[in-house]
Parts: C-alpha cells; structure tokens; sequence
C-alpha cells in the first residue's frame, strides 16, 4: 500500500509524552498498513514519560526510540482524523482545518498518578489498555484494523 492510499491520524495530547504516545504505538500495531500515524503536543515535553515506555515494553512493544512533536508543526497537513486524548489538548490544539474528522478521547493523565512507582506503572498500564480497547472499537467500527485490511485482500 503506498503512503497516498493510507488514511492519516493524529493524537494529540499536552506534552506528547505518554497517552498520546502510547496510541500512536497502538494505532499502528492495530491499524496496520492502512494508517499513517502520528503523535504531537500542545506543550512536547522534553522526552516520553519512561512510566509510559515501560507499559507498552510489557506489550512487547518498544517505544523508546520515539520523541515528543509540536502539534503546530502538523497543522497546516491533511488528516483524515485527529483524535485528541486529553482535556487540555482538546481545548488548546490548533485548529486542523484540513481534518475530516475530530474525535475526543479523554484518558487519565498516568504521570499525575499518585503512590509508589508500582503504583503508578499499574495506573499507566489501565489507560494504555483503555486507549487500546478505544482505538480497537473504533477501528473495528470503521472496518480499517490490520485484520480487516487483510480480509479484504
């Protein structure tokens, strides 16, 4: 599938350092070759929260590599959806203009959780698998999962 026929997403969230990132990670494991994935920040912060890459680690999923975007740097580009994982995101991101659609998911903030580190790794863990059961639904909703796709071929 060449990169003009995939749909486009982004997530977007305050400082693209742990929910936004984490779905980004999901998208693409669950949406396959049919979607361009990408992440940004109202705020990026400076690095992905470890609390985050050590979730989706347990998932067997490697996020260490991937860096918190501006989500201005992507608002001029096309998307077929923008999909924002927090209230301030929602509130502050700019305006996609050339966006199909816009869908609101808030999610828990992991990094504001209280307790000791176990404690707050368990909390990251319940949003990533609530993230995942969110992007899951809606992609089997619109028919566009990496299983899906391959059924139709």
């Amino acid at each position: 599938m060449n990169a003009s026929s995939k749909k486009r997403v982004i997530i977007l969230c305050t400082g693209n350092s742990c929910r936004s990132q984490m779905a980004e990670a999901l998208w693409r494991k669950h949406g396959g070759e049919t979607w361009e994935v990408v992440s940004a920040g109202t705020k990026p912060r400076d690095q992905v929260d470890p609390l985050a890459i050590k979730a989706m680690a347990e998932k067997g999923i490697d996020i260490s590599a991937y860096r918190p975007k501006d989500a201005a740097q992507f608002s001029k580009q096309h998307f077929d959806l923008v999909v924002t994982v927090c209230d301030n995101a929602e509130r502050e991101c700019p305006a996609f203009a050339h966006a199909d659609k816009h869908l609101h998911w808030p999610f828990d903030d992991p990094p504001k959780a209280t307790g000791d580190d176990t404690a707050k790794l368990k909390t990251c863990c319940r949003v990533r698998d609530e993230i995942e059961k969110t992007i899951v639904a809606y992609l089997n909703e619109s028919g566009s999962t990496s299983t899906a796709a391959s059924a139709r071929r």
